[in-house]
């Protein structure tokens, strides 16, 4: 894209689906965005359009000061990087660690199924392969929300504020891998199982100076 785009066009991509990358908007508003190589139609019905990588790197990105009038102001509510906040105004898997949401639980489990199926339908879309078996794209750039997601999608109760029991999702210092703590031996042998069913690989190690056991996972290329 040679230009930014404009606040209509912006606001359209801010309002994306935060997993799946749906988008709505007008139809010029969409084709647009499919001119500019940042949105793509989808050649099965309902033919919805969706964020390219491109248009998932222009949401992330904060418009910079001094742009021209058009630009959309920048938006401080949005999802900061990883991990996520306990509420980023739309829909985030739970990492562990939040502070009660006070979400009924079918209703979390309506948005957590949801979500997790809109994730196979984009693995499905942006695999070379359309495979669902492997995390895309977007997984391996959002790691610990990606990882989460596939945890509590499975059913694995994220830890509470104090942390001390179900999963922990967090970040490492390794470029595509993330680590999940959990309070016991079984916590951590259950979610490995469900990484890798996932499509993941996920190893037990433990902690040299606490001693502490801990699942490093990464998503799988093959």
């Amino acid at each position: 894209m040679t230009r930014p785009p404009t606040a209509a066009q912006r606001r359209v991509i801010d309002a994306a689906d935060p997993v799946t990358g749906r988008l709505r908007g007008t139809a010029t508003q969409l084709a647009a965005l499919v001119r500019h190589g940042l949105a793509f139609r989808h050649p099965r019905p309902p033919n919805d359009h969706f964020l390219t990588p491109a248009g998932h790197r222009t949401r992330e990105e904060v418009p910079a000061p001094g742009a021209a009038s058009e630009a959309a102001p920048q938006d401080t509510s949005r999802v900061a990087p990883e991990p996520p906040p306990a509420d980023t105004g739309g829909f985030a898997a739970r990492v562990g660690g939040e502070e009660d949401t006070g979400q009924a639980a079918p209703s979390r489990a309506r948005e957590v199924h949801s979500a997790w199926q809109g994730l196979l339908e984009l693995r499905r879309m942006t695999n070379p392969d359309g495979g669902t078996d492997r995390p895309c794209g977007w997984e391996r750039t959002h790691l610990v929300r990606a990882a989460a997601l596939a945890l509590e999608a499975a059913g694995h109760p994220p830890a509470g504020p104090r942390g001390t029991d179900g999963y922990r999702v967090r970040a490492t210092p390794q470029p595509e891998a993330v680590a999940v703590h959990g309070p016991d031996d079984a916590t951590l042998r259950a979610c490995a199982a469900t990484l890798e069913e996932a499509g993941w690989q996920a190893g037990e190690h433990t902690d040299p100076r606490t001693r502490a056991r801990y699942l490093l996972a990464s998503p799988r290329r093959v």
